[in-house]
């Protein structure tokens, strides 16, 4: 498949994950009508970013996968002869949790899907109390490898992941035909208007470079709205929405404003990648054998 045409949902949380699903399934509808055959789903859509805090009882919102989510969007994926990308809180076992990214194929089966490896903790994003990062090993099948679907390699990753180069090669190198970023981040209203913008721009400029590092395009799905945190001494977090699609260059094709709910859609070429790495050869002069370093956490004391 040369080209598809993917949609990006963007949209604000609901008040509960029945009334989300409702949500996504007229939204999924209406892309596939309109011609969308991957649908990307923003991070943890089902519920609001309950991350702000630290609250055993949210642990009560995982589920199995597969499960009642990945039941009802594979029913949806079926009916409308879509891929969907959804992002789900897993309970894996007791006492191990992921952020988990499902790729459901257009007749409804899971395609695979990956466990977020990077895991942050920060003011008002406390992922590592909920989150066991995901599996690393070789042998592994949801470590940096990208899903078969009928509409190519999907080099799935999630949120914080994005901010690491090394996360993006890794899918390219293991074949991914695009990088896929399902997203909930946002400002503390507290920043500067300024502050806000340098967060934001740093967010869209590193995934535009993954997709120019890798000649590969990326879609990024981020959620939008006011989320009010449980704690009352906390701020809240203001999700920036500004979800987009770059092209193989970093060229932007469609992207998103801050504070409207809305489903972004764009036409992908990805023959284009084959064209892009021929007169950008950046796979072909990698120096494979200088690189052994990238997996020290630090080199101070090795340079000395």
């Amino acid at each position: 498949m040369t080209s598809i045409h993917v949609a990006a949902i963007q949209h604000c949380a609901k008040h509960s994950p029945a009334a989300t699903l409702d949500y996504l399934e007229q939204a999924i509808t209406q892309a596939s009508d309109q011609g969308a055959q991957l649908i990307v789903l923003q991070e943890l859509h089902n519920t609001p970013y309950f991350c702000q805090t630290e609250d055993l009882n949210c642990f009560d919102l995982a589920e199995t996968i597969p499960g009642p989510s990945t039941e009802r969007l594979g029913a949806i994926a079926q009916k409308n002869k879509c891929v969907i990308v959804a992002s789900l809180f897993e309970k894996r076992a007791p006492g191990i949790y992921h952020n988990t990214a499902v790729v459901i194929e257009d007749d409804g089966t899971i395609a695979g899907m990956y466990r977020k490896m990077h895991i942050p903790d920060d003011p008002g994003f406390f992922e590592k109390f909920y989150f066991t990062p995901g599996d690393a090993e070789a042998d592994s099948l949801y470590g940096f490898k990208p899903v078969n679907t009928s509409l190519g390699k999907l080099g799935v990753l999630v949120c914080w992941d994005q901010w690491y180069p090394e996360a993006a090669r890794l899918m390219a190198l293991a074949g991914a035909d695009l990088l896929i970023y399902p997203t909930a981040i946002g400002w503390d209203p507290a920043d500067t208007k300024d502050e806000q913008q340098r967060q934001l721009g740093a967010w869209i400029t590193i995934q535009r470079a993954h997709a120019v590092a890798n000649n590969l395009p990326v879609i990024a799905c981020n959620r939008t709205g006011f989320e009010a945190s449980p704690d009352e001494h906390a701020a809240g977090t203001q999700f920036w929405g500004q979800s987009f699609i770059a092209g193989q260059q970093g060229e932007l094709i469609a992207s998103a404003d801050t504070e409207q709910e809305t489903t972004l859609m764009a036409n992908i070429d990805l023959s284009r990648t084959e064209y892009v790495r021929r007169i950008w050869p950046y796979f072909r002069d990698r120096r494979v054998d200088a690189y052994g370093n990238l997996t020290s956490r630090f080199l101070s004391k090795k340079l000395k």
